[in-house]
Order: structure tokens, then C-alpha cells, then sequence
């Protein structure tokens, strides 16, 4: 896991003064890196049920398709407010300032289909728990979340997991 973390540059005061970013694009440009984080966050679900991969805007498409991949199910793309051309349902959830939503297609899930849902990093947990209920809502059971890297510091694997949700993350960073 350090090999992983070890990839993933931080950039100080980005986006604003005090906020410590997480660029995990150094760890995608290398293939070792890129594979290793692939195979690790596939590696807790193999011989598991798993129907579809939902993958967060937008680093969350990129691990996500990879994962679907592997395990040779269909992906769901979990997308902000108006980018998806079909009918769509939507969740809202609380920014810093405001409020957000993402939204999937209405017929992305189907009941009962077994759903890994996909991010590159947990922070505070909100569009995570947003894209949760979204698929609950469609019918689907989410058996589990993943990201490359958590920021225990801001609480979001609580949240999940007080939902009833496992977390699976790679590394994890202190503060924000």
C-alpha cells in the first residue's frame, strides 16, 4: 500500500490556502502503479457477485471502468446534475457553500443487482453517500465502496459506514 501512496503527489493550497489536494494523475501515468491500484481495489471482491461498477465523476470513471472491467460487469456512470442524456433520477447532497447533485440513468440498476461503488478519494463522504442512495433507490444493494485514498480526518468512511457500507481504501492521508 505505501508503493501506492507513495505515487500520489499533494499540491499545497489547492484548490485554496490550507487544503492539501491528493493528485492521484502521478499514480495513473504509471503503469505499475495504475495496475497495482486496479488490481488491489479488485482484489477484495473476486468470487463475489458483483453486477455493476459505479464510478463517481470524474477519477471515479476512470478506476471504475477498470474495475468493471476485471470483474466483467457493467458500469454506472455517477454524474453531476444534467450531463447524462436519458432520463435520470438524482440525489442531492451538501457542499461547503450550498447544495449539489448527482444523478444516474433510471435505468442503470435493475432490483437486486449487486452494486461496487467507485471513487479515487473519501473526504467528507457527501457525494459518496449521494450516489449510495441513489442506487438504493433504484433497487440496487451497494456491497461495498472503494477509493485509493481516504482522509480519515474528514470523517466520510464514518458516514458510509454508519449507512451500513464497507470501506476499502488504498492509503489514507492526515488532514484535509
Amino acid at each position: 500500500m505505501n508503493g501506492i501512496k507513495a505515487k500520489i503527489r499533494t499540491i499545497p493550497d489547492y484548490p485554496k490556502p490550507g487544503i492539501m489536494f491528493r493528485d492521484i494523475t502521478t499514480l495513473l501515468n504509471d503503469p505499475r502503479g495504475f495496475r497495482k491500484t486496479v488490481d488491489e481495489l479488485v482484489q477484495p471482491y473476486a468470487g463475489i457477485r458483483i453486477d455493476k461498477v459505479a464510478g463517481i465523476e470524474a477519477r471515479g470513471f476512470i478506476l471504475g471502468g477498470a474495475v468493471a472491467h476485471q470483474l466483467s460487469c457493467g458500469f454506472i456512470p455517477v454524474r453531476k446534475k444534467g450531463k447524462l442524456p436519458f432520463t435520470t433520477i438524482s440525489q442531492s447532497y451538501s457542499l461547503e457553500y450550498g447544495t449539489d447533485q448527482v444523478e444516474i440513468h433510471v435505468d442503470a440498476v435493475k432490483a437486486g443487482d449487486n452494486v461496487l461503488l467507485i471513487d479515487d478519494l473519501i473526504a467528507t463522504g457527501g457525494t459518496a453517500e449521494a450516489a449510495i442512495k441513489l442506487i438504493r433507490i433504484a433497487g440496487g444493494t451497494v456491497i461495498g465502496s472503494s477509493f485509493i485514498v481516504d482522509l480519515p480526518d474528514l470523517g466520510g468512511r464514518k458516514r458510509l459506514e454508519a449507512m451500513d457500507v464497507e470501506v476499502l481504501a488504498l492509503c489514507a492521508f492526515e488532514g484535509h
